[in-house]
């Protein structure tokens, strides 16, 4: 029997190995006929390095930075000002208690993992009951990164769109943390008459100890090293998910192929021609390429923002576009892999697909929302 099953696993990695040497191929085979072998490889590696410099460095520079002012709020106060303020909201907004606002703020300064640490605290889902803990996964990852794209846009000239962007980004969190309590309840209905342990008071001290030079000191070249390890971090996105992005978005150049970065086939904003009246409606696309902004945002928002200097090179980016890239960035900021590996470590694996499902509706909505609003401002008061 085991012989049997053992069979059969060698059988179905055969089998995997096959189809995905044929997809493999089929791409590459594309593009090659398109672009010939020599054009192709020269415009991978040419967009790569050119993405390293031109776009990594300079996240990274956002990041360091970010990553020192994030630790300073936190050192000094700030975070657990903003958590006070912020604490009334949760309840008839995310139906969250209100220390749910310190896990907005965190990955809001950082990145998603920041709530999945949250989450593990027993000082901190002690106020939770179980179907909200679970939908942290999603109302965390709503808000990461977005110091990081609210300051590359603003840095790009574009901190109204930016702003109207982060208003669409906590639209779409509403709906996402929503359903996926929804969703949780149905299949676990006893949770929603859970007695929950801990009260109003408050839940972790960040100060530490020292004179306030040296917290200020060690919180800079803290919260800078921590910023470097996003930057890092992000490198892998940007460089494989953008460079494969560009090769299906943009076209040639004026002189044809020449293995110059940022050439490509243009095969998504063909396809997306195709029916770019329901972009257009939706999210006030004028340009089919910036379709690939959100699908790039789905794996790392860090590659999606790799996109935007070359749309903006192009003519294609406008305060509309920057509104609904945030708000979309800011919901689906990588969510593909921290909703997996959030609730692996929460116990309930069984809940990634709901909390996609949510998460995908909710950036979505995000991304609408983000347009009408900008276009009523727009509207009323320019």
């Amino acid at each position: 029997m085991e012989k049997f099953k053992n069979m059969r696993f060698v059988n179905r990695r055969i089998i995997e190995a096959v189809i995905f040497l044929i997809i493999f191929f089929a791409i590459f085979s594309y593009l090659a006929e398109v672009m010939t072998l020599q054009n192709m490889l020269n415009t991978i590696m040419q967009t790569s390095y050119h993405l390293l410099i031109d776009t990594v460095l300079y996240i990274m520079g956002i990041t360091v930075l970010s990553g020192a002012l994030g630790k300073l709020l936190t050192e000094f106060g700030v975070v657990r000002l903003l958590e006070s303020i912020l604490k009334p909201l949760m309840k008839p907004l995310y139906n969250l208690p209100g220390v749910s606002a310190l896990g907005a703020v965190m990955t809001f300064l950082s990145d998603n993992p920041a709530i999945i640490s949250l989450s593990k605290d027993p000082n901190f889902n002690k106020y939770f009951k179980k179907f909200q803990l679970i939908s942290l996964t999603n109302f965390g990852t709503a808000f990461g990164m977005g110091l990081v794209v609210i300051a590359f846009m603003a840095g790009k000239g574009y901190a109204f769109g930016a702003l109207i962007g982060l208003v669409g980004a906590i639209f779409g969190s509403i709906i996402s943390t929503r359903l996926m309590q929804k969703f949780t309840l149905k299949l676990y209905p006893e949770y929603k008459y859970e007695e929950v342990q801990g009260g109003d008071e408050d839940l972790i001290s960040f100060k530490s100890e020292g004179s306030i030079f040296i917290r200020f000191l060690n919180s800079i070249l803290d919260g800078g090293k921590t910023g470097v390890d996003i930057g890092l971090a992000i490198i892998p996105g940007v460089l494989i998910i953008s460079t494969f992005v560009m090769i299906l978005t943009f076209g040639p150049s004026p002189d044809g192929y020449t293995g110059a970065a940022y050439e490509g086939v243009a095969l998504l904003p063909y396809l997306a021609g195709k029916v770019n009246f329901i972009f257009e409606w939706l999210f006030g696309f004028t340009n089919p390429e910036l379709i690939a902004f959100p699908i790039t945002s789905l794996g790392a928002v860090g590659a999606a923002l790799g996109l935007i200097p070359r749309f903006i090179s192009q003519g294609f980016i406008d305060g509309n576009a920057i509104a609904v890239f945030t708000a979309i960035g800011m919901c689906w900021s990588g969510f593909l892999s921290t909703h997996t590996a959030m609730l692996d470590s929460l116990g309930y694996r069984q809940l990634t697909s709901k909390a996609i499902i949510s998460h995908s509706i909710g950036g979505l909505f995000a991304g609408i929302f983000a347009h009408w609003l900008y276009v009523a401002v727009t509207a009323l008061f320019f």
